[in-house]
């Protein structure tokens, strides 16, 4: 569908001197082996639709540009130091960038459209606006790239995407509703875990702390997701960014797993089963003859290792830099026995950094036998927190959960599910205790 602007605000007949090339051929300047800065010079120029809006302040001083309506081959960002955008190049517009005098370059993960000033990529001003942008009458219908979490790659940077399916990670909604970008721990942008429902895959959803609807609550049902495709500040992970709220449809019913539920009795008693802190485990080679299991099953060398942080030790695991893809790591404890009490309650604290999804899950198995691919495991519900994106957490979530309905020997498994380099979470674990009546 087209739709037709008012003769009065845009000329009805743009006409644009020079030789137009794709926006691909215009993105093909950039070198990224050299990362080098070029700038344009004769008189081509590229059409292409607008897929940002920043009515909402979700985007700030850019325009994300693709070149064709629907199915598009490439994406940008130009750079331009003016606010309202939106007034004048709204969602759908379609547009003629004029190259002469323009520079790409590559930031954020991103590649840009701006002016060179000394090495580094400046926006377009203001009065240079008219210089290199023009408006079209036309306002085309942009229709979505449908695609899936796992589908993310450069080719999709900086386009228009939905995604279908989704819900945000259930930790959200333990106590109450958090927002899109308001919470106390939100600096610049809040990032908020999305999941793919029917895979294990999952993405951020980053929003400024500056947008409109940033005290908004998340909604807690599952649905659809449109957006534009990009990469966080420091170019670690993907991110969507909305226009807008009205870019998600949600009502559906959740995909949560089913967990193990052996009741909510979550007091614990006096007698301890089963305690380790981690003080005393200076190397993790030190849990062998205690009789953990500490194995990454895909046969890499990555695991889970002693770390400390302000005296205190506890036991971490990350994929990032380390190459491996997938890289699944399992740490279990020792057998516990359960067989001579009652009322039985596992408690535990994980800390959550640098977290771009949660891939940590919490087991139990009463068959354990040296391999954790061969034993029956129960999924348990545990607090996996979310944590800070670019830093490291420095508070602990506990569990407690209720295990009273297992009678004999049981051991406690934590999987981590990570791939270098998009999911890459660092978790902490400590203070695994077993206590009963």
């Amino acid at each position: 569908m087209i739709l037709m602007c008012p003769e009065t605000q845009v000329p009805a007949n743009v006409s644009i001197e020079g030789t137009q090339i794709s926006l691909r051929a215009a993105k093909n300047n950039y070198d990224e082996e050299t990362g080098d800065i070029f700038t344009f010079s004769g008189d081509q120029y590229f059409e292409a639709y607008v897929v940002s809006s920043d009515r909402a302040g979700n985007f700030y001083n850019e325009l994300i540009l693709q070149d064709l309506p629907g199915n598009p081959e490439a994406g940008i960002q130009i750079l331009i130091d003016e606010n309202a955008l939106y007034q004048r190049y709204n969602f759908g517009r379609k547009v003629f960038v004029k190259l002469n005098g323009l520079s790409i370059s590559k930031s954020n993960g991103l590649i840009q459209l701006g002016k060179q000033n000394r090495g580094d990529l400046d926006p377009i001003t203001p009065s240079e606006i008219d210089e290199y942008l023009v408006r079209s009458e036309i306002i085309e219908e942009i229709t979505p790239q449908q695609i899936d979490i796992g589908d993310f790659s450069p080719e999709f940077l900086s386009t228009y995407i939905q995604l279908d399916n989704i819900q945000f990670n259930r930790n959200l909604f333990t106590q109450t509703n958090s927002t899109f970008a308001a919470e106390t721990y939100d600096q610049f942008d809040g990032f908020r875990q999305i999941e793919e429902c029917g895979s294990d895959d999952s993405a951020l959803l980053a929003t400024s702390t500056y947008a409109d609807f940033r005290s908004v609550n998340l909604p807690a049902t599952s649905g659809t997701i449109l957006g534009v495709l990009g990469r966080d500040f420091y170019d670690d992970f993907y991110v969507v960014q909305l226009n807008s709220t009205e870019d998600l449809s949600f009502g559906s019913e959740r995909c949560d797993p089913e967990f193990f539920d052996c009741g909510n009795n979550t007091e614990e008693g006096d007698t301890i089963l089963f305690e380790e802190n981690f003080a005393e485990i200076t190397n993790e080679n030190r849990l062998d003859p205690l009789g953990w299991t500490n194995l990454n099953v895909n046969g890499g060398e990555e695991r889970f290792v002693d770390a400390t942080s302000n005296g205190n030790r506890t036991l971490r695991i990350s994929a990032y830099n380390t190459g491996e893809n997938p890289l699944e790591a399992w740490l279990i404890t020792p057998p516990i026995d359960l067989s001579q009490t009652r009322n039985e309650v596992l408690s535990f604290d994980i800390r959550a950094s640098y977290d771009n999804g949660t891939i940590l899950q919490v087991y139990i198995s009463e068959d354990f036998n040296g391999d954790p691919e061969t034993a029956n495991w129960q999924l348990l519900e545990a607090n996996i927190p979310m944590g800070p994106s670019n830093q490291n957490a420095t508070i602990f979530r506990n569990s407690k959960i209720d295990i009273s309905c297992f009678t004999a020997q049981v051991y406690i498994g934590f999987r981590y599910q990570g791939r270098d380099p998009s999911r890459t979470t660092t978790y902490d674990i400590d203070n695994i205790k077993v206590t009963a009546e």
